[in-house]
């Protein structure tokens, strides 16, 4: 940012406003709109049925008779999110309506131009993210009552059902879980530039709370999100044209390039929760699963890529523990840390379920109700990495973070 500095007297003090970023809902988008204007109304018709069109094989003809409408009548940030995240569905449909055997090579220019042209106004690729499936699909069904899954409804889905709603919902409470802990990291980056050792202290315990609340919360994908459904029908929806063997060479956005552009697909990795917790707490991971993680900042809203990099450009946590030789500074540093370890644990836990077991189950016998399992990303993830190895090295990373006792 332009105030950065050296000098800690003249750094500016860390706050969420500059970074678009929720007291609230932390990286959510607050309150989302469910309808763009008027000029809008053959993309959210075909939104608000694409489920359907989808399974009935009609998306793409629908698609085809669709008008070339221009993104000026997007007049707020929040309907641009919202024509983003529709686009993006209608996208994902349109690539993969016949599954990973015939998935389009073009994508037709009056679905391109305007997704291309509402993705450069929002510093984002032209694919669904994690900012279209989550923190911009979600609405809640009465604003006077809590955000529990009950109360929460999404605005756009593809095939899935109950499964796939139960998928996006439960990360949106992730999403909502992890506030606390953006907050507790704003006061220890403030702590440490205006020192405040009970301050610190204190910002930590609230982190490692947060961390904790974050994996009883991944929990619930357990019993809202059926392993089976989310292998076979939902997962296909959200993989990409980048690192995929169905389709090897990417996909042509006509009337933008003539050569196939590449984008990863969907990943829990272009979520910024766990890339400011790993700056902050000075999480160095192994050049692969790094490179993997830089890139997929690239796949976030611009403030929120700024935000892990203000983090990351701030005073080093590891480095005032070490300095201070503050024991309860350093045990609670350390909890923070091993908190982060148990989350990715989980996550490893619940990635073999819904992806290796399910996957397995597949190979055998599948309910005769479902379709085949698409094969291209067996064992990878939907952004196209090798998805065990790297979480078990993310997580081994995270627990050599660990600080001795004797400093």
């Amino acid at each position: 940012m332009e105030f950065r500095s050296q000098n800690l007297k003249t750094t500016p003090l860390l706050s969420l406003g500059r970074f678009h970023i929720s007291e609230d809902y932390g990286f959510l988008l607050p309150n989302p709109l469910k309808e763009l204007p008027d000029h809008y109304r053959p993309w959210m018709e075909i939104a608000n049925k694409l489920h359907h069109l989808i399974e009935s094989h009609q998306l793409r003809a629908q698609v085809n008779k669709m008008p070339l409408l221009n993104c000026q009548f997007l007049r707020s940030y929040r309907e641009q999110r919202l024509a983003h995240l529709v686009l993006s569905f209608i996208t994902m449909g349109y690539v993969w309506q016949e599954g990973e055997t015939q998935p389009v090579e073009v994508l037709p220019r009056n679905l391109a131009l305007p997704f291309v042209e509402v993705s450069r106004n929002l510093g984002l690729p032209p694919i669904l993210v994690h900012s279209d499936l989550v923190l911009t699909n979600w609405t809640t069904r009465n604003p006077e009552r809590p955000l529990d899954i009950g109360n929460l409804d999404t605005i756009v889905l593809f095939p899935g059902g109950e499964s796939l709603r139960g998928f996006i919902l439960v990360t949106v409470l992730v999403e909502k879980a992890a506030v606390p802990g953006i907050k507790a990291l704003i006061q220890a980056v403030n702590a440490i530039l205006q020192p405040s050792e009970d301050s610190l202290l204190q910002a930590l315990q609230r982190l490692r709370l947060s961390i904790q609340d974050i994996t009883r919360t991944l929990g619930q994908m357990h019993d809202y999100v059926d392993p089976d459904i989310f292998y076979a029908v939902i997962r296909i929806f959200l993989s990409g044209w980048k690192d995929n063997p169905a389709m090897p060479v990417g996909l042509i956005y006509e009337g933008v390039s003539t050569e196939p552009l590449k984008y990863s697909g969907g990943s829990a990795a272009q979520s910024t929760v766990l890339h400011a917790f790993d700056e902050f707490l000075g999480i160095r991971h192994s050049k692969g699963s790094a490179n993997f993680l830089l890139r997929m900042r690239d796949y976030m809203p611009p403030s929120h890529k700024a935000f892990i990099e203000e983090i990351q450009s701030a005073p080093s946590l590891r480095d005032h523990i070490l300095s201070s030789g503050n024991g309860p500074l350093l045990a609670a540093y350390n909890q923070c840390v091993e908190a982060l370890a148990e989350l990715r644990s989980y996550h490893i836990t619940v990635v073999t379920k819904y992806l290796i077991t399910a996957a397995a189950k597949a190979k055998g016998r599948r309910p005769s109700h479902l379709p085949a399992p698409p094969q291209a990303l067996e064992e990878r993830g939907t952004g196209g990495t090798a998805v065990l190895s790297f979480l078990k090295n993310v997580r081994n990373k995270t627990l050599e973070a660990i600080l001795p006792q004797s400093v």
